[in-house]
């Protein structure tokens, strides 16, 4: 049964709150075209000033690096302050730093400005993501979610396609300095959004003389995070699923060139297709979990849970036992089913602490899951690679996902206690 309690969020109109969806997924999308377009432009760079492949991958790195770094202090301020606000200046930063990278002189330059991108770039997931927490009812949250983050993999095709196209025709100067203007447009439009208030910290506390609101300690605030277990089982859940899908993005290409004989161009080809099934798997997902949770509300765990593990099977079966064009079949349930945990996982992070600790709650997701998860992933597997062969660095790639299914099983008999405990607070608009 759903028998639980899920705090009641502030009201807008239908109208409003899809407007701000589409500006938020317009954003996501702009950030993401901004992070990756350097993919396609690193020749054109490399060729000017005689880069190593080393450094043209310390173009992409570094944003990632500065957002591992400042994600945290931002979703302070997204929390403590305005979460419209911050997305609005962040915004504009990691745009003013696109624009900033097209009239770079140096490599250390073109370095700096990119790690600029990545601190724009820091607050956005977790301010958006708490956002949207707000804007929608529990029973939509994960679709809406899985929506969002559609302009992930939208923004990457994006990028990589038109930098590569505007670099060949007018250089990879310009490259920067377009694409950074559509995002800079919507930042300032986000200005004008209605937004709910800053949610005051303050617990209810039942002494002798009833209850009453106390403000939250700094350790009020610190068991939050540690006296919730189904919120530490979904962030570590989230470890193996991110190491797993960094590890096909960054060595498919090369094990279907070592093992099928296929070119490198055809078999990166071949992984972006396998890829943009986020398509499917993010709102898909999203749905599916949200149709669950009505009738059963661990579902936001569980669903996570059985798409992973059902995820590791497709991987273990394609890599174990296919070849050709059954191995590459077998793979296309694993494009849709690698981000289909993701909305309702996202959206644990949301609803089982408190709601003035939504941003920080997602930004200890992103820290986990990049640190321990995604920048882990291409060196572990290489070095498997090197000693044992690509074939069986691939085949341990379902150990992973399993145990993130487990993490996220685990974290589903504790998620109705987890709900219920958080605190009732009623989002207030602003005027």
């Amino acid at each position: 049964m759903n028998n639980v309690t899920v705090p009641r969020e502030y009201k807008l109109s239908t109208k409003s709150s899809y407007y701000i969806f589409t500006l938020l997924f317009l954003l996501y999308f702009f950030d993401y075209v901004d992070r990756t377009i350097v993919t396609s432009l690193a020749p054109f760079i490399q060729k000017e000033w005689g880069l190593t492949d080393a450094q043209s991958g310390l173009l992409m790195s570094v944003v990632y690096w500065s957002i591992v770094v400042f994600v945290f202090p931002v979703s302070i301020l997204v929390d403590r302050w305005s979460r419209k606000k911050t997305i609005g200046v962040m915004a504009l930063l990691w745009t003013s730093a696109t624009v900033v990278c097209a009239f770079t002189k140096t490599f250390p330059q073109l370095l700096m400005a990119r790690a600029g991108i990545g601190v724009g770039e820091a607050g956005y997931a977790p301010a958006g993501t708490a956002m949207l927490s707000g804007l929608f009812p529990p029973e939509k949250r994960s679709r809406m979610m899985g929506l969002w983050n559609i302009s992930i993999p939208l923004g990457i095709a994006v990028g990589i396609g038109l930098g590569g196209f505007i670099a060949t025709h007018w250089g990879w100067r310009h490259a920067f300095g377009l694409v950074a203007i559509p995002g800079a447009i919507v930042a300032i439009l986000f200005f004008f959004v209605k937004d709910y208030k800053t949610v005051e910290l303050v617990k209810t506390d039942t002494g002798n003389t009833g209850q009453s609101q106390v403000k939250m300690s700094k350790m009020d605030i610190f068991r939050e995070f540690i006296h919730t277990p189904s919120l530490i089982f979904t962030n570590l859940g989230f470890i193996g699923c991110v190491f797993a899908n960094n590890a096909i993005i960054f060595w498919l290409p090369s094990y279907l060139h070592r093992t099928t004989g296929v070119s490198i161009s055809e078999a990166g080809m071949k992984t972006s297709l396998l890829m943009i099934l986020a398509l499917i798997g993010l709102p898909l997902g999203g749905w599916l979990a949200d149709t669950w949770f009505k009738k059963r509300v661990t579902a936001r765990l569980l669903f996570p849970a059985i798409t992973t593990a059902l995820n590791a099977i497709f991987i273990f079966t394609a890599i174990s036992f296919l070849h050709g064009q059954a191995q590459y079949l077998t793979l296309i349930g694993m494009g849709i089913l690698a981000s289909a945990f993701a909305p309702a996982a996202i959206t644990a992070t949301q609803e089982v602490i408190h709601p003035g600790l939504r941003a920080i709650s997602y930004s200890v997701c992103v820290i986990v899951q990049n640190l321990l998860g995604a920048s882990l992933a291409p060196i572990v597997i290489g070095k498997i690679s090197d000693i044992y062969g690509i074939q069986v660095a691939m085949s341990i790639l379902p150990v992973f996902l399993l145990v993130s299914a487990l993490m996220f099983f685990a974290g589903s008999f504790f998620y109705k206690k987890d709900l219920d405990n958080v605190e009732k607070i009623t989002l207030e608009c602003e005027n």
